[in-house]
């Protein structure tokens, strides 16, 4: 009962396209593919309520953002959740990407009226 020779190496063992297909999983990669807004104008909301717009400088895989000439729009200091017409200009901002909850572009978008409030009579 003669045994074969165990392979030298993993790669050896599940052949070399699965060792190349390990390596680019390995390779950590963005949830989001933010390449195409880079020079952008892009609007930003964060955890907590507050809102930027700026352009986009630079990104990490871990939604790490440089914005420039960004400006920052207040809210009403009696509904938090409301956004007012108040700005204030921040220059250049490095938003962490664990506060970061919406990402979307200035060019495309626009505001329109809530669909589901009722229309006052």
């Amino acid at each position: 009962a003669h045994s074969p020779p165990a392979p030298a190496n993993v790669g050896d063992f599940l052949g070399a396209q699965s060792t190349v297909a390990m390596a680019q999983a390995s390779k950590k990669e963005s949830i989001l593919d933010l390449n195409k807004y880079v020079d952008q104008g892009v609007r930003v909301k964060f955890q907590g309520g507050r809102e930027v717009q700026g352009i986009l400088k630079g990104y990490d895989q871990l939604v790490n953002l440089v914005l420039d000439e960004c400006v920052e729009y207040l809210r009403d200091p009696d509904d938090p959740y409301r956004i007012t017409d108040d700005t204030r200009t921040l220059g250049m901002v490095v938003c962490r990407g664990t506060q970061v909850s919406l990402i979307s572009p200035m060019d495309g978008t626009e505001e329109i009226a809530n669909p589901f409030v009722a229309a006052e009579e």
